[in-house]
């Protein structure tokens, strides 16, 4: 009789497109929900020229970009899914390989999924720059909670993009691997985590090989992700990164600046 219970609850998790996190199912169809209204956190338009310059998706065809973040959100969310995550972290062995890029286009086109909203948190507390990339200019940031006490709703932006929020950074930090493994780092790690039952987190963080910030940082993630640059990560950075993330759940590698060209599929 319990198998024949756990059986139909599964059949109506799956028929609602929801998993028992209360997520929906990658590949399932749930109902569809009402457009978001922001009320606490602030709106910021942004000028799409900006957005293409700063080569973030646009969603009006971004050439090449768009179809390699569509595969990579699809296989996000099938590990996501299928192991009741929504805690991402995205990384690089060294600096200037691509990763805060990845980690922004990849937040936009999760977004784009109707049954989510995703929250990108700019997590390089040194060298803070999804801000620039977005051209916004905080009036507070992630800094700010964490060593002023200011609310997270003050801090909070919506780029002009459907279902995602930032979190950004405002200015660099330098006592920054302490406050990622602080007691009040954790608070607000929950709270991001918890508060919404279908929202994606994606953290935004420093270099491996930079800092000890990612590993410190590393236990209040479900994954990483690696982002390495063609021709410009040495092996044995990757190999070296791969080391420092053994006690982290790898989802993979992504593979910037890739120069391989493939036929269009019309």
């Amino acid at each position: 009789m319990e198998r024949i219970k756990e059986a139909m609850q599964r059949a109506r998790a799956a028929a609602q497109g929801r998993t028992r996190t209360g997520r929906p199912v990658a590949g399932t169809v749930a109902p569809e929900e009402p457009a978001i209204s922001y009320s606490q956190t602030r709106v910021v338009q942004i000028d799409p020229r900006h957005l293409r310059r700063q080569r973030l998706l646009t969603g009006s065809g971004d050439g090449p970009a768009e179809p390699a973040y569509k595969i990579l959100r699809t296989q996000v969310l099938q590990r996501l899914a299928a192991n009741g995550w929504n805690a991402l972290a995205v990384t690089s062995p060294g600096p200037g390989q691509g990763k805060s890029l990845t980690a922004a286009n990849l937040a936009i086109s999760l977004a784009r999924e109707v049954h989510y909203t995703v929250l990108l948190v700019d997590l390089d507390l040194r060298k803070p720059a999804l801000h620039r990339l977005f051209g916004i200019s905080p009036q507070a940031g992630i800094g700010d909670c964490l060593t002023r006490g200011t609310p997270l709703s003050e801090a909070l932006v919506n780029p002009s993009i459907e279902r995602l929020v930032l979190l950004p950074g405002r200015e660099p930090l330098g006592n920054s691997s302490e406050l990622l493994a602080s007691p009040r780092m954790a608070q607000l790690v929950d709270e991001l985590k918890n508060r919404y039952p279908s929202r994606i987190v994606i953290f935004d963080l420093p270099p491996l090989l930079a800092a000890d910030d990612t590993l410190a940082f590393s236990p209040y993630v479900d994954a990483a992700l690696l982002v390495v640059e063609e021709g410009g990560t040495p092996r044995e950075d990757v190999e070296q990164a791969l080391q420092l993330l053994k006690q982290t759940r790898l989802l993979g590698t992504v593979l910037n600046k890739a120069s391989l060209q493939r036929p269009a599929y019309a």
